[in-house]
């Protein structure tokens, strides 16, 4: 049965049907080919969405979106600019910060590359920098947004897994911390070659001050987030929810921006946005019970442990089906079909399921910008107006750094250390 979800499951993304859709469709073909009814599917998809710690997906989306197109994540940005311009390449930079900052309050690495794109990449190509390298510094910078907290395929990891969503937040700041740093070297380096029109303006100390308060609700919300789940202050679903809040605050009484329109368009957007990652999440469920109930998840394991005895040799394989997958498929449903098949793995040869959790958001978060079909790539390489194939030629410095962590994360488990 699981050979025929996966032959329909691969027909169906050839002719291009949503990868949600095609989840429901292959499972559906699945069962029939068994004889089995096809109410199952209506049952497990159900089933996925009775799960309280999956309210904070929308809240989050909601918080991000009304703090990411309202005058709060202007005053980021401006503050992010301000910041990065002195140093060499800080245009490029500005993504990078820029990325850390959103990630506090975004969650979603596609948003963040259309709302940061948007903006800075016309700025970043009128100083000079190349429609290629802007699109690659953004199309990559864009997935420190999913390592940061709150980050959405940590808690589609976390429903699937069982591992706490407050743990793999507290663990992903390190990591996400470093890539931003690692991605600020390249930025540096890449504008070594390249000729700036644009010259950093001299340090003005009360304008940075200036802008530092203006966006100072924006930059202390990751902080509280964090806070409250280091002291267990509240849930995840109930910080997203007290997010949700105090972005609506922050925009009526502080920068007083928050129209009935512009509230209307945050609703609608994050209810769509919510639809399209419950959609696959519900698709994910159905195909992972018919996996489970052929019991590949257990065979793999046991294959994968009897073949490669070194637990060196399994995360590597691990790593590496993760970077095929990811490629073609989305992060989300990568990560909702993979993790019930990677976690009993991972307890057998005594990888830590937290220490799992952030490789796979770290590699399938990779694959959003791999070509030729990466998300975050083809967002980027439309807004810089640049081929996939200039796009891709600057890419590869961001490719190798992100590699670096990854292989990192993987083996080095002090880097994900519960706190």
């Amino acid at each position: 049965m699981s050979l025929v979800l996966v032959l329909a499951f691969t027909v169906l993304l050839v002719a291009v049907i949503p990868v949600a859709h095609a989840l429901v469709i292959a499972s559906g073909v699945a069962l029939f080919w068994e004889g089995m009814p096809l109410l199952l599917v209506a049952q497990q998809m159900f089933q996925q969405t009775q799960s309280f710690p999956m309210l904070a997906l929308p809240f989050f989306i909601l918080a991000g979106t009304l703090i990411m197109e309202g005058k709060l994540g202007e005053e980021l940005l401006r503050f992010s600019g301000e910041v990065m311009q002195r140093v060499r390449g800080g245009a490029l930079a500005t993504t990078v910060l820029g990325s850390v900052v959103f990630g506090g309050v975004s969650g979603s690495a596609v948003a963040n590359a259309s709302a940061l794109g948007s903006v800075l990449i016309p700025w970043q190509k009128r100083q000079g920098y190349p429609a290629g390298l802007c699109a690659a510094n953004n199309a990559t910078s864009a997935v420190i947004d999913i390592l940061i907290p709150p980050s959405i395929p940590m808690i589609l990891y976390a429903v699937v897994s069982g591992v706490s969503i407050g743990d793999l937040f507290m663990a992903g700041v390190l990591p996400g911390v470093l890539m931003a740093a690692g991605f600020v070297v390249v930025c540096w380096w890449q504008a070594r070659k390249v000729t700036v029109t644009a010259e950093a303006p001299p340090l003005n100390a009360g304008r940075l001050a200036r802008l530092a308060v203006l966006a100072l609700p924006a930059l202390i919300l990751p902080v509280l987030i964090l806070l409250a789940l280091r002291f267990g202050l509240a849930t995840p679903t109930e910080i997203a929810v007290m997010a949700v809040l105090y972005a609506l605050v922050a925009s009526l009484l502080l920068y007083r921006d928050l129209s009935w329109q512009r509230f209307r368009k945050a609703m609608v957007d994050a209810g769509v946005a919510t639809g399209i990652v419950m959609m696959v999440i519900m698709g994910s469920a159905a195909a992972s019970w018919i996996l489970t109930y052929d019991q590949v998840p257990q065979r793999f394991a046991e294959w994968v442990s009897t073949t490669l005895r070194e637990p060196w040799l399994v995360i590597l394989a691990m790593n590496l089906i993760m970077l095929l997958v990811g490629g073609p498929l989305d992060l989300a449903p990568a990560i909702l079909l993979l993790a019930p098949i990677f976690v009993p793995l991972a307890e057998g040869i005594g990888l830590d399921p937290l220490q799992l959790g952030l490789m796979m958001v770290l590699n399938l978060g990779i694959g959003l910008y791999t070509p030729p079909v990466g998300t975050t790539l083809f967002i980027s390489s439309t807004i810089a107006g640049s081929t996939m194939s200039e796009t891709t030629k600057a890419l590869w410095p961001f490719f190798w750094v992100a590699i670096g962590l990854l292989a990192l994360v993987s083996y080095v488990p002090a880097l994900t250390i519960r706190f």
